[in-house]
This record gives structure tokens, C-alpha cells and sequence, in this order.
């Protein structure tokens, strides 16, 4: 595990007079912030020797029920028996590695990647191989034929970890068909997949797509998450696995920290329950459209020539190719100076591909500053255009390392 020499400029572009386009952080401001006060209160208040205590492994049972309920949302039918309550759906990724990973085993991964996704699979020595996407999601062809060729290589594949739906950096989502195909490669191929899901609930545009989960319960792992949809602060997520599986889970968990947080569990299981979440959820989907909206339509008056980008039906990233000869990672330090800042692609590849790409974030930023940001990057990659077109080449490639942001910015 080695530190990125980005986080350096991560620390300066997280001064206020610098436009962040780079953090995947939700705007809690727009939570009722009075009543999760009041719940906070009447829950030390009345159930304060439960919630300050020790508690399951698995997690609180009524808090799983509610997670049942929150699930049944993309068509998931599952009991709370099969769920195991974990510090944000990160842990839950975290111990389905270190459950099946042994050293050099293949994990297949979209191309680009989560990053903290690809961070936990380097912690367990895991070797990752990148399958193609496009703007319909994970191309199926790509997925079997990397699955043929590590099993004449005899590779062994423990599973394949995807975001589907609103994908974390792409922002692009799995049609429904492609779905199909990909549970149908992987059940022929003996293939896991471990299916993490933060941003399921947050479409702009008509009902939430159907999980992969809810096709397969057992060839599935879900992964999901109150980080994006309540707050990340509580650091509740879970996983949903079969039983023989989560059993596993608990163990790993136990032995990680004993139990997590009964007063963040008690505290989301009681919000759920007296709240109305999916109004608080319908009010996130459309700050983030208009967030979303002012995003791409700055970028299209205001970004050179050459740009490319992906147009997010949900979620919280969209996806930038730049113009030939530029590298993302090279211009990282002029957009800081500049007081703007993003993710360079480099991050969301196990094999240092990514340079010409970026990702952008449009949940935080007000749109005002939003509009401000492109503004100030568009200006940046004009220059290194310029620069390009005059010398053969833009800014000299930073040095070599891991680019693994920290987590205000994942």
C-alpha cells in the first residue's frame, strides 16, 4: 500500500478559493438536518444503554429489515437473514476480498475502475484484469472473451466487481440486456459477481434499473450503502450474500472489530423508520440533475475541441477523454494553480491506463461554481492544446506512483 504523490495537491485543492470537481462527496446540507437531530437526541435519551453498547456482528436485525425494504427498490427479494450490516459498503468490499482472495488470484474489473475498489484488491495481493466498457456499461463479448483466455492461461477468476448502475468514475450504466448476458457468461463460467450499487437510487429519469442481484441470489454478491443516499458520516452500509457466504462475513468482520457502531445503526434503522426517505432521496435526484445539468452544459460552450465526455442518467461523475497528447495526471498541477481540481484517470486502473482521462464530480459544487470550475479547466486544457500544437507535447508526465485519493475523493 503506497500513498499517492497526488494527495499532496489534494490538500491545497481543498482551500475554498479552489473549485473541487473532484470529490464524490453528497450534499448533506440538503438533509433535514433538525430531525436527525431529534432522532440523535431521543435515542440517547430513551435507548441510550443499548445504542452506547456492544452489539451483533451482523448487525441490528431492525435496521437489516429496513435495508430488505430499501432493497426491494431495484426488485431485490431477500430476507434480513442474508444481511451483514458493515462500516459503509468499503468494509463490505473489504471482507469479500479477504474471503476469497489468495495471493495472484484474478479479480476482473471494469475499465476504468472504483479506486478504492482497486486499492482494497492490491491490500490482498489480488491480480486485477480490466474488461471493456462503453456508454452501455461492461461489454459482455469483452467479458467472455477475457474469461476464455484467463482459463487457458489457467488463471483462477474468484469474481468479477462491477458497478452497474450509474458507474463510479464512468457514470455510465448497464443497459438491462447487457445484464442478462453478463449473469448468464458468469453462471456458465463459475464466476462470482461481487455487485456494489451506492448510487442505485439516485436516477434523474424514470424507476430504478432492476438489480443484477435481484436475477441471481446466488451467483451475486450486493453491496450497498447509506453514504450516498442519507449521509456518509453514519458509515453504514452492507452486504447481501448467500448464507453460506455471509457466514463468512460475520467471521471476517468479528475478527476486523468485533462489532461496529450500534449508535449509528440504531440511529439510520430509526430515521428509516420514521422519516420519508425516498422523498429525502426524490429531493438528492433533483439537486444532483440540476448539478448534473449545469455540468455538461458548461462543458459543452466552454470545453476545446477534442474533449469527450460520457452524460450520466444518475450517480455523480462524468467521464472525460482529452485531446491527443495530453495527460490528465501531467496537468493535475497547473488546474490546482489555476484553482480547480479534479481526478486524473490514471487512479481508476490497476495497470496505469487512464491518462488521457479525467473524472469530474458535480455533487458538491453549487452550480454557480460549477459553471466557475469548467471555466477555469477548459481554460487549463486549452493551454496544454496550445502547448501540444507548438512544442508536440503538453505538460511533462508526472512521475510514476499510485494514484489512490483519499476518501473525500472516491
Amino acid at each position: 500500500m503506497v500513498a499517492s504523490e497526488i494527495r499532496a495537491l489534494f490538500a491545497v485543492a481543498s482551500r475554498p478559493e479552489v473549485v473541487s470537481l473532484a470529490g464524490g462527496m453528497p450534499y448533506v446540507t440538503a438533509l433535514p438536518l433538525d430531525a436527525v437531530g431529534e432522532i440523535v437526541a431521543d435515542l440517547v435519551a430513551h435507548r441510550g444503554t443499548v445504542a452506547l453498547q456492544y452489539g451483533s456482528a451482523q448487525g441490528d436485525l431492525h435496521l437489516r429489515e429496513h435495508i430488505c425494504e430499501v432493497m426491494r427498490e431495484e426488485g431485490i427479494d431477500a430476507g434480513p437473514d442474508d444481511v451483514v450490516v458493515t462500516v459503509g459498503s468499503q468494509q463490505a468490499l473489504d471482507l469479500i476480498t479477504r474471503v476469497f482472495i489468495d495471493p495472484g488470484d484474478v479479480v476482473l474489473a471494469e475499465g476504468p475502475s472504483y479506486v478504492g475498489a482497486l486499492g482494497t484488491f492490491a491490500a490482498y495481493q489480488a491480480s486485477v484484469v480490466h474488461v471493456a466498457m462503453d456508454d452501455e456499461g461492461l461489454d459482455p463479448a469483452a467479458l467472455a472473451e477475457t474469461i476464455d483466455t484467463l482459463s487457458r492461461q489457467g488463471r483462477r477468476i474468484k469474481f468479477l466487481y462491477t458497478v452497474p448502475t450509474f458507474q463510479n468514475p464512468a457514470g455510465v450504466t448497464l443497459s438491462a440486456p447487457r445484464r442478462r448476458q453478463v449473469l448468464e457468461i458468469c453462471r456458465r463460467a463459475g464466476v462470482l459477481v461481487v455487485e456494489d450499487n451506492p448510487y442505485g437510487l439516485l436516477g434523474f429519469d424514470g424507476e430504478p434499473m432492476r438489480a443484477l442481484r435481484a436475477d441471481d441470489a446466488d451467483g451475486v454478491v450486493y453491496l450497498g450503502s447509506f453514504s450516498k443516499t442519507l449521509a456518509p458520516g453514519f458509515r453504514v452500509g452492507w452486504a447481501l450474500a448467500p448464507h453460506a457466504v455471509r457466514d463468512k462475513l460475520v467471521l471476517a468482520l468479528e475478527s476486523a472489530v468485533l462489532s461496529h457502531s450500534t449508535f449509528t445503526q440504531l440511529t439510520v434503522g430509526q430515521y428509516l423508520a420514521t422519516q420519508p426517505w425516498r422523498e429525502q432521496i426524490k429531493h438528492f435526484r433533483e439537486l444532483y440533475r440540476e448539478r448534473r445539468d449545469t455540468l455538461l452544459g458548461a462543458m459543452e460552450a466552454l470545453m476545446p475541441p477534442g474533449c469527450v465526455w460520457t452524460r450520466p442518467a444518475g450517480g455523480f461523475f462524468v467521464w472525460v477523454t482529452l485531446p491527443d497528447g495530453l495527460d490528465a495526471k501531467a496537468i493535475l498541477p497547473r488546474a490546482v494553480a489555476e484553482r480547480v481540481a479534479f481526478v486524473p484517470g490514471t487512479g481508476f486502473f490497476a495497470d496505469g491506463s487512464g491518462r488521457r482521462n479525467m473524472r469530474l464530480s458535480y455533487c458538491y459544487p453549487e452550480p454557480e461554481r460549477i459553471r466557475e470550475g469548467v471555466r477555469r479547466l477548459a481554460g487549463v486544457i486549452q493551454q496544454e492544446v496550445v502547448m501540444r500544437d507548438t512544442f508536440g507535447t503538453g505538460s511533462a508526465p508526472a512521475h510514476a506512483g499510485v494514484d489512490t485519493p483519499g476518501p473525500d475523493l472516491a
